[in-house]
C-alpha cells in the first residue's frame, strides 16, 4: 500500500481508506466486521461524520477503533448548520463522545453553509490548540470557496478538501485539483466507485483488469490515485470486498491513457456533489 503525506500534516497515510456514508443502512455487525478487516489490512484512514445516521455511524466506528485508536487516522465532519464558533466546538465534542476518543486526526466542514467561515475556522484552530483535533479541512469546496478559506486561515492550515471523484465524474480535475495541488492541500475522493448509474463498466477497463489479475474496482482506484495528492475512501460493509479494496494498483502510462480516453474529462459545470 502506497503511503503519502496528507496535506499540511507532517504525516503519511495510506492512499486507500474507508468511507462510512450510509453505513447505518447496512447490517451493523457486518459493517463493523468489514471496517475492522480494513484496519487489519492497512486501510487505516476511516472517514465518518455527525450527519451519518445522525451519529449512529460514529458509534459504530467507536466499536471498530476500540483498543486500536493509535492505528487509525480518524476523520469526522461538522454540519454547516452547526458550524458557528460555539456550535463547531460543541459538535466536535459530541462526535468525540460518540467515537469514544479524545481526539480526531482531521475535522472537516461538511460543506459551505450560512455561518461565517471565519467563525468555523476560528473554532477549528481553538480545537487544534486544545488537542481535540490534529488538523482541519473542508469538504465539497470549489476553488472559490477554497480561496476564501485560504484568505482567512493563511497558508499551510487547510489539510484537505473531500470531494466527489470517480471514473465517470472527473470534474475536479478542471479547477479544484489544480488549486489543491498548488496549495499543498490533500484531495480525498468520496464515492470513488460510485455514480448515479453505479460502477461504470467498459471493455477497456475490463481488459486492463483481466491483464492485471485485478478487479475493475482496483483499476479504478489506481486511476484516481495517479495524482500524488489524491486519497480515496471507498465504502463497503462486506469483508471480502474490503479485502479486494486493500490491493493498491499502480497503473502504467499506457493503461492511464486508455482509461483517460474511455472515461473522458467532461466540460466544467461546477463542483459535483452526487
Amino acid at each position: 500500500m502506497r503511503r503519502r503525506r496528507f496535506g499540511s500534516l507532517d504525516l503519511e497515510i495510506p492512499v486507500i481508506g474507508l468511507g462510512t456514508w450510509n453505513m447505518e443502512r447496512d447490517d451493523r455487525a457486518a459493517a463493523i466486521a468489514a471496517l475492522r478487516r480494513g484496519v487489519e489490512l492497512g486501510l487505516t484512514h476511516i472517514d465518518t461524520a455527525e450527519m451519518y445516521g445522525q451519529g449512529r455511524v460514529e458509534s459504530m466506528v467507536a466499536e471498530v477503533i476500540a483498543g486500536q485508536r493509535d492505528r487509525v487516522f480518524l476523520v469526522s465532519k461538522v454540519l454547516p448548520d452547526h458550524a458557528s464558533y460555539a456550535g463547531t466546538i460543541a459538535a466536535c465534542e459530541a462526535s468525540l463522545k460518540r467515537l469514544a476518543t479524545d481526539r480526531l486526526d482531521c475535522y472537516l466542514l461538511h460543506w459551505a453553509g450560512d455561518h461565517p467561515l471565519e467563525d468555523t475556522i476560528r473554532a477549528f484552530e481553538e480545537l487544534r490548540t486544545q488537542g481535540k483535533i490534529r488538523a482541519w479541512g473542508v469538504s465539497n469546496f470549489d476553488e472559490t470557496e477554497l480561496e476564501a478559506a485560504l484568505k482567512i486561515a493563511g497558508p499551510g492550515k487547510i489539510a484537505c478538501n473531500q470531494v466527489l471523484y470517480q471514473l465517470g465524474n472527473r470534474t475536479i480535475e478542471h479547477r479544484v485539483l489544480p488549486w489543491c495541488t498548488q496549495h499543498g492541500v490533500a484531495v480525498v475522493a468520496y464515492s470513488p466507485l460510485g455514480g448515479r448509474g453505479g460502477f461504470p463498466r467498459s471493455k477497456p477497463l475490463e481488459a486492463i483488469a483481466s491483464a492485471r489479475g485485478a478487479s475493475p474496482q482496483q483499476i479504478a482506484l489506481g486511476f484516481l490515485t495517479r495524482w500524488p495528492q489524491v486519497f480515496v475512501i471507498p465504502k463497503s460493509s462486506n469483508v471480502e470486498h474490503v479485502g479486494q479494496l486493500a490491493r493498491d494498483t499502480v497503473l502504467d502510462d499506457a493503461e492511464l491513457a486508455k482509461l483517460d480516453k474511455t472515461f473522458p474529462l467532461t466540460p466544467w459545470r461546477g463542483l459535483p456533489t452526487s
